[in-house]
C-alpha cells in the first residue's frame, strides 16, 4: 500500500511539473509581446489602454517565472502556488473580458489555462507541495 501512495504521489509530482511547464511556457509566449510591442501598435491593436496591457504581460511574465524558479531553485517553493493562483486569476479575468466581446475561441484557451492553474494551484498547496524532495523524485 505504501509503493502505490509513493508512485501516486510521484506521479501527481510529475504530472504537476509538466502542467507548470506547459503553463510557464504559454504565459511567456502570451506575456512578452504584450511588453515588447511598441506603444503604438498595442494602442491600435486594442481597446484596452496601453498601460493595462503592459502590467497584465508583467504579470503573465513574473506568473511564468514563480510556476518555475521557486522549486528549481528551492527558494520559497510554496510561491508556486501563489504564481498559479495569480494565474488562474488573471484567467478567470480574461474568460469575462472574452465573453463580454464575444470571443469564444479565446474564451475557449482561458478555460482550458485556468483550469491547468487551477490543477497546479491545488496540487502545490494541498497534493504535493513543492520542495526539495519533490525535485528529487521527479529525476529519480
Amino acid at each position: 500500500m505504501e509503493t502505490t501512495a509513493k508512485n501516486t504521489s510521484k506521479a501527481l509530482n510529475i504530472s504537476l511539473w509538466i502542467a507548470q511547464l506547459i503553463l510557464a511556457a504559454m504565459f511567456i509566449m502570451a506575456g512578452l509581446p504584450k511588453i515588447t510591442t511598441p506603444i503604438q501598435e498595442l494602442a491600435a491593436s486594442n481597446e484596452i489602454p496601453e498601460a493595462l496591457v503592459r502590467f497584465i504581460g508583467i504579470a503573465e511574465l513574473l506568473g511564468a517565472a514563480g510556476l518555475l524558479l521557486p522549486g528549481i531553485l528551492n527558494i520559497k517553493p510554496v510561491l508556486t502556488s501563489y504564481a498559479a493562483l495569480g494565474l488562474f486569476t488573471i484567467m478567470v479575468l480574461a474568460f469575462l473580458y472574452h465573453i463580454s466581446k464575444g470571443e469564444y475561441a479565446g474564451a475557449g484557451i482561458t478555460v482550458a489555462l485556468g483550469l491547468l492553474a487551477a490543477f497546479v494551484a491545488w496540487g502545490r498547496f494541498i497534493k504535493a507541495p513543492a520542495s526539495s524532495k519533490a525535485i528529487s523524485h521527479v529525476s529519480n
